[in-house]
């Protein structure tokens, strides 16, 4: 096992790396721990932070590079420099693995109250594009770019973010919202408040927010998506291998059908109508308020529910 502490204190602040422009303003003070790590393809990196964004780039090659950049405003010179001098990062590195802990050494309000709003952190790191990382902060945003392994994400107050990803991805925040390109794999994003939209999924979506809207672009697998304030538009390209469950408390639900998915539909709304695009079969009373009834002979359950809007099924 490879390990390196990189302590950044006072003595480091007053050296050469005092007036770093890292932050897009020269006039911050800033200082900067860089690590380079020789791995192979299939590795893991593990971030754990107190404070921070995390932003992970692949490239060609066969190294883990972590830049963990810390600035604050000039006038914040002095906090900056306490700040430092309790913050310590340590680095790890088990065979292709890469592991990186941050930790904050004051108590909690003390880091809210004071140091919050005047001290930056970011980790900026490139791995191999086939690479694995698990990442969590308890105060940023988390980007992950192109990657082919899988993503594990994980913030108490930021957005997730991730590209193309030819794997599973896990994302959770507390405040923010969520945003993925496209995944070979399954998607499991949850947010207490925020947006959530999601490109090509060819796996199955589990998507949950407390306050925002959710889009699914395309997905070939099932859907459970939930939603207490905003609408939910989903499109499901190939035949679900199960069933599927769609609901909000504040707005609409669309649902887009490729031509030759069948499904059962049960669909209810409170403050709106049903309406599909699809020859359906009803038994008995016609009610624009739900709807249950087979398309293309059927198959698994879409649940559908909505107390403040209506919901539409649209042909592909």
């Amino acid at each position: 096992m490879k390990k390196c502490i990189g302590r950044i204190g006072i003595a480091v602040m007053l050296s050469a790396l005092a007036f770093l422009p890292l932050f897009g303003n020269t006039e911050d003070e800033a200082s900067s721990l860089r690590k380079t790590f020789n791995v192979s393809a299939g590795g893991s990196l593990t971030i754990t932070s107190d404070i921070g964004s995390i932003d992970v780039r692949s490239a060609a090659g066969n190294t883990v590079d972590v830049d963990v950049q810390i600035g604050g405003e000039e006038e914040s010179r002095s906090r900056l420099k306490s700040f430092l001098r309790d913050f310590e990062v340590d680095f790890q590195q088990t065979g292709n693995d890469v592991i990186v802990t941050a930790d904050y050494h004051r108590d909690g309000w003390i880091f809210d109250d004071w140091f919050g709003r005047h001290v930056r952190v970011r980790f900026l790191v490139t791995v191999p594009l086939e690479y694995n990382v698990v990442l969590k902060t308890s105060g940023g945003s988390i980007s992950v770019s192109d990657l082919h392994g899988s993503v594990r994400a994980n913030t108490s107050g930021g957005s997730l973010k991730f590209g193309a990803i030819q794997g599973p991805v896990i994302g959770k925040t507390s405040g923010g919202s969520i945003r993925l390109e496209a995944s070979e794999g399954n998607a499991e994003l949850n947010t207490s408040g925020g947006s959530i939209h999601l490109g090509e999924v060819k796996g199955d979506v589990r998507a949950h927010t407390s306050g925002g809207s959710i889009e699914i672009r395309e997905t070939s697998g099932t859907v459970d998506a939930s939603t207490s304030g905003g609408f939910i538009n989903a499109a499901l390209t190939e035949q679900p291998k199960g069933n599927c469950r769609l609901t909000t408390s504040g707005g609409s639900i669309t649902v887009t059908l490729a031509e030759r998915v069948g499904i059962y539909v049960d669909a209810s709304t409170s403050g709106g109508h049903v309406s599909t695009d699809f020859p359906i079969t009803v038994q008995g009373e016609i009610d624009k308020h739900h709807l249950r009834a087979e398309i293309n002979g059927g198959g698994p359950d879409l649940y559908l529910r909505t107390s403040g809007g209506s919901i539409h099924l649209k042909r592909m």
